[in-house]
């Protein structure tokens, strides 16, 4: 799988009211990379992560996974596409609080009206360290416990690669280490690709590729 952005650029308003919030922007993701985009609020970086992630539409440039500009299609085919071939972890947990722990992480293979892998759902319960938590509602697990879970559901459809943004905004420094040395186990054991959108260095400092973000634009610090 590959990953290649291309003069990516995103504008909100016009004239006195014209922002541009991400200008210019090209690299390519590959298969197993491990990539830290770094910058302050309003900088530019989820706007980046969720045009490369078919969340929203460029002004101009284009992005495209193996080929395929992802942009090009409709609504419909584009939801179909990130269930199928993308993940996202998100600061908030965004579980469903009447469901338990295994049916958030199995929803998005429901809504593909697809049967979960009871095999790989057990074993990315435990890589997690969630295993005999399963049957437990959100408002019972910790918030630690529940940012596994999410990751968990972000990993069942068996993605070729995963968006995180800020996802230790919520939790402590123990939990928030813990969370980003779960997702360097993921990418090693599973061979994921992962995209961690981040203000904070030392969580940045993590990935073999490190992005900053100012004022809409990006540049590479390091490659692996």
């Amino acid at each position: 799988m590959k990953i290649t952005v291309r003069h990516l650029s995103k504008i909100y308003g016009s004239g006195e009211n014209k922002v541009t919030a991400l200008n210019d922007a090209s690299f390519d993701i590959a298969s197993r990379d491990f990539i830290s985009v770094m910058g302050p609020s309003g900088s530019g970086k989820s706007t980046l992560l969720h045009l490369i992630s078919g969340l929203d539409k460029p002004t101009a440039g284009t992005v495209l996974y193996d080929g395929l500009d992802i942009h090009r299609g409709n609504d419909k085919e584009l939801s179909a596409f990130r269930r199928q071939r993308i993940g996202f972890i998100f600061q908030q947990f965004h579980l469903l609080p009447v469901l338990s722990a295994k049916e958030n992480i199995i929803m998005p293979l429901l809504l593909d009206k697809k049967d979960p892998d009871e095999v790989y759902v057990s074993e990315v319960a435990d890589l997690l360290g969630i295993g005999d938590r399963l049957t437990h509602l959100p408002g019972e697990l910790s918030g630690g416990q529940q940012q596994r879970v999410a990751i968990a559901r972000a990993l069942i459809a068996k993605p070729d690669i995963i968006f995180a943004d800020e996802p230790t905004g919520n939790l402590d420094s123990r939990s928030g280490s813990e969370v980003m040395r779960m997702l360097c186990d993921i990418r090693e054991r599973l061979g994921k690709t992962i995209v961690v959108i981040t203000h904070d260095s030392r969580i940045a400092n993590m990935a073999d590729r490190r992005f900053t973000i100012a004022d809409g634009a990006l540049t590479e610090v390091t490659a692996s």
